[in-house]
Formats: C-alpha cells, sequence, structure tokens
C-alpha cells in the first residue's frame, strides 16, 4: 500500500514530495505485563496514584476548506485555532520546566483530523528516512489518539525533522500485554515539516520547526465507536509527546551526549501535552480529552463539556493499579475489595461502592455512575460503560 508524504522545509532546499512503500513487518509478540520491551523508552515507576487526575481539555474547531500539509501553519484556519498550553514534563509538574517551548493545535473537517505542533529547538538534527524505523531514536514528535477512550486499540504516530512516520496500533497498552502492530499504517497519512533554521547543520543557533499532519477519518475509524469519525460534540482521547535527545557537536556532526564513562546515551527528555505522572506515555487513561466542535474556527467559542463518568473511570483505574499491585505480591488477583483499601478511592457528588467477580487470573469490578451509567474494568485493563 502506498502513501504519499509531503515535506516541506525552510532549509536552503526547498520543499520535496516523496512516496515510500510501507514497510512489511511482523506483528509484535505480546509483550510482559510488567512493562514495555526494548523498543519502547519508557520507566518503570512505583505509584501510579500520586499525581492528581486532571486530564487536559482541547475544544477542536472545524477548518472551512481543506488544508495544505506543509508545516507553515500560516492558514486562516490554524491562525484561528487556540494553541495548547505549553508541554510539561512527562511525570508531571513538579519536575523542571522544559526549557524551550512546545505546543500544538488541532482542526478537524469530515476527512481529515489536523494536528499541529510547534518546537522551539536550537540544534535542529534527524537521521532517519526509513518509514517506521523507530523514530523516538531522533528528537520527535508523536501523537496518541484512543478513538473510544477504553484504554485499548489505540493509534501512535511519530515523526521526525525529516518528516519520517513510524505509525503503529496497540491492541492494549504495554503494561496489559500488547501487541503493538507495527504493520499497521496510516494509508494516505500527511505530514509537512517547516525547519525554521538548519536542518544537520551544527555550529549555528535554529530557531525551531513545526510539523503539520493530516490523518484521514477512514482510517482512524477502524477502533472507534461505531467505527465512524467523530461528530460534533463528542470527545477523543488524545495526548502529544516530544522526545528530546541531549546532544554534542564533533566532527561537523550532532552526536548524542553519553553518560559519564560510559558508551551509553543520557536518557532522553519526554515533554508532554497531558502529564503521564510516569515516564510512560502508554496510559491512556492519563491522556487528554478533545471535544470536536461543529463550528468552523475564528467563527467563536465553544466550551469544553466534562463528562462526570470520567471520574468514575478513573476511581475503578485506582482499583486496577491496587489489583496489579496485589498480584505482583501475591501471585494472584484479590478475590475481594478488602485487601484493596479501597476506602479513600472517592468520586464527587457519588457513591462509590463498586463490586467485584474475580479468580487468581482475572476480575471484573463494576460501579453505578451518573445518568445511570455502569463503568466497568477488567484485569487486562480494559475500562468501558453500559447503560
Amino acid at each position: 500500500m502506498e502513501s504519499t508524504l509531503s515535506v516541506a522545509a525552510r532549509n536552503g532546499t526547498g520543499a520535496r514530495v516523496w512516496t515510500s512503500r510501507t514497510a512489511l513487518a511482523l506483528i509484535a509478540g505480546v509483550l510482559s505485563a510488567l512493562g514495555p520491551g526494548p523498543l519502547v523508552a519508557q520507566r518503570a515507576t512505583p505509584d501510579l496514584e500520586a499525581l492528581p487526575f486532571a486530564p487536559r481539555q482541547y475544544v477542536s474547531y472545524r477548518t472551512a476548506s481543506p488544508l495544505k500539509i506543509d508545516g507553515r501553519l500560516d492558514e486562516a484556519a490554524w491562525m484561528a485555532a487556540p494553541w495548547s498550553g505549553a508541554f510539561i514534563d512527562i511525570e508531571g509538574g513538579s519536575r523542571t520546566r522544559p526549557p524551550f517551548r512546545t505546543r500544538a493545535k488541532m482542526l478537524w473537517d469530515d476527512e481529515y483530523f489536523y494536528v499541529a505542533a510547534e518546537m522551539e529547538e536550537p540544534d535542529i538534527w534527524g537521521t532517519l528516512t526509513e518509514r517506521d524505523s523507530v523514530i523516538f531514536h531522533d528528537n520527535d514528535f508523536e501523537i496518541f489518539v484512543d478513538p473510544d477512550g477504553d484504554t485499548h486499540a489505540y493509534y501512535e504516530l511519530e515523526v521526525n525533522a525529516l518528516g519520517t512516520p513510524w505509525d503503529l496500533m496497540l491492541i492494549k497498552p504495554y503494561r496489559d500485554g500488547g501487541p503493538a502492530i507495527h504493520a499497521w499504517d496510516i494509508a494516505a497519512l500527511q505530514v509537512g515539516v517547516d525547519v525554521r533554521g538548519t536542518l544537520n547543520r551544527p555550529g549555528d543557533r535554529d530557531e525551531g520547526w513545526s510539523v503539520e499532519i493530516a490523518m484521514p477519518w477512514r482510517i482512524l475509524k477502524e477502533a472507534a465507536p461505531d467505527h465512524r469519525g467523530p461528530r460534533a460534540g463528542e470527545r477523543w482521547r488524545v495526548n502529544f509527546s516530544r522526545v528530546e535527545w541531549q546532544v554534542d557537536q564533533a566532527e561537523g556532526r550532532y552526536t548524542k551526549r553519553l553518560k559519564a564513562g560510559s558508551k551509553d546515551p543520557l536518557p532522553e527528555h519526554n515533554w508532554v501535552w497531558s502529564p503521564q505522572g510516569a515516564i510512560d506515555m502508554h496510559a491512556p487513561e492519563r491522556w487528554g480529552h478533545v471535544q470536536f466542535s461543529g463550528m468552523i474556527a475564528g467563527a467563536g467559542t465553544a466550551p469544553f463539556v466534562e463528562d462526570p463518568n470520567e471520574r468514575v473511570k478513573w476511581a475503578l483505574r485506582r482499583l486496577y493499579y491496587r489489583q496489579r499491585l496485589f498480584r505482583a505480591a501475591n501471585g494472584g488477583y484479590a478475590a475481594t475489595l478488602e485487601p484493596l483499601k479501597i476506602s479513600d478511592i472517592v468520586v464527587d457528588g457519588l457513591e462509590f461502592r463498586p463490586t467485584m467477580h474475580a479468580t487468581p487470573t482475572s476480575y471484573e469490578a463494576t460501579v453505578s455512575g451518573f445518568d445511570g451509567a455502569t463503568a466497568h474494568i477488567g484485569h487486562d485493563g480494559r475500562v468501558w460503560l453500559t447503560r
């Protein structure tokens, strides 16, 4: 399957358009529930409940006409679309503030979900040119999309300053066994990059780079409710991440800065829109909420409407975290709620009284939510509502 990507860079070479045949890849095997495999730049953390539940929110307006995907963000619709807040450290606001600003915008129409990001960067570089390379080995911008918010069957897209994409689908998060489908592609994906400075030229100071992406609904609808794109007023879970490596300059090129006395590079920085509370992007319950508005960008503003059942789902997620810890310590899941000590799990405006059916190898917990909904979570982490 062919996919065309447009890459425009103001770096002295002008714009170029290229096509690449999708790399054939084996579906990754089921990864350990203890955490991601070697292809995932993540690290474990002990307390997943420490960061308060406060996903970022964004209202995405419509564009009245299709956008030219060149990375420049100079069209009227982009000028009218609001910027997100500046990205922060992946673990949350208590960590050091990133030295370079990153921010994003979103738009949509009947055909595409548009995402744009602007990144300050004094040293713009990239090495990977083959699609489906492990792009976070370069500095990159990453998009994560969970259409139905159940934390399963979600998408990941990574792009470097050369405009090279890596797109994949996760059946489940790595913690729950994956797998990642590396052969999955966003057909008709469009990527545009604008470089404000020079690319792969040490010795000067660059301003930064912008990326503009168009992802077709006909692909994104695969894991969406009713297998369709969003309607006005609906919300999807979305997050963004920027990977930033520390670099040195040697012999006219950039090299990753190494740990003292080692040949290994220093760990990368991870800067995100909605903080994860851990160095792990594959916790979709922490991603932001994007509400799709039927209003044309620039015609006015629409308020974000919160769904109180998201707080109920988060309460069940805390129960899930505790079951994982119990299983790690005891070799099986708790048969009752008592050893999980859930009395401190509170949902404002609701009496949180879950029930649970469990065996040593599985469980499902349910609880009454708002507006006649019942929330469920299973041992594999999937969370959903029924009415």
